[in-house]
């Protein structure tokens, strides 16, 4: 059944604009910057409604929004020819061995208990904010938004493998940031085995 563009026009609003205060939150973890942000989710949206057409009823909204803002927002990036810091190729099984050492290391310091108990909102913010791209995005989805890898991988257009991948070493990252937060709060001690990174 074909629609008229008014009976598309009020679909498109119904269920695509349902999704913009969580397609606004992912722009904003991804630029960084509220005008960039600002300036994605827009993007986003135009390119939605223009290729709305191309949208199985069905999917999910919110999925496929995100797709167009980090594809949107990826492209952007190649064109200011930022160089994005990648290890694709790296043993997933030996990012997810040292993350368990990392993890092992701070029970035995007392760390994981500062990271449980203590309010560390800001700090979990910043240290997210300061992960590349690539991996910040991934956090975003996975540990923020809650998707599976899969609908991850659909997103971002990368294999599962390498979701876990990049999860594996941007949660290590920001084990490790959090363990510094610890040390410069005076929390633990300086020399506490956390305070060299085992990321090379």
């Amino acid at each position: 059944m074909t629609m008229s563009p008014v009976e598309r026009d009020s679909e498109f609003d119904r269920d695509a604009l349902s999704c913009l205060p969580e397609v606004a939150r992912f722009a904003r973890s991804l630029t960084r910057n509220a005008v960039d942000a600002d300036d994605l989710v827009q993007e986003t949206y135009l390119r939605a409604y223009k290729g709305y057409a191309t949208f199985q009823r069905g999917a999910s909204m919110r999925r496929w929004l995100f797709s167009i803002c980090h594809h949107a927002w990826m492209r952007h990036l190649e064109v200011r020819k930022r160089v994005l810091l990648e290890a694709d190729t790296a043993d997933a099984t030996a990012e997810t061995l040292s993350a368990v050492m990392g993890h092992a290391a701070a029970q035995r310091a007392g760390l994981d208990r500062f990271i449980t108990d203590l309010g560390l909102g800001p700090a979990i913010k910043s240290a997210i904010e300061e992960l590349d791209p690539a991996f910040r995005s991934i956090v975003m989805l996975v540990d923020v938004e809650g998707m599976a890898y899969a609908e991850a991988a659909a997103v971002t257009g990368v294999p599962v493998g390498t979701v876990r991948s990049r999860l594996f070493r941007a949660r290590r990252l920001l084990q490790e940031r959090l363990f510094a937060h610890a040390r410069d709060a005076g929390i633990v001690p300086a020399d506490s085995p956390t305070s060299h990174s085992t990321d090379r």
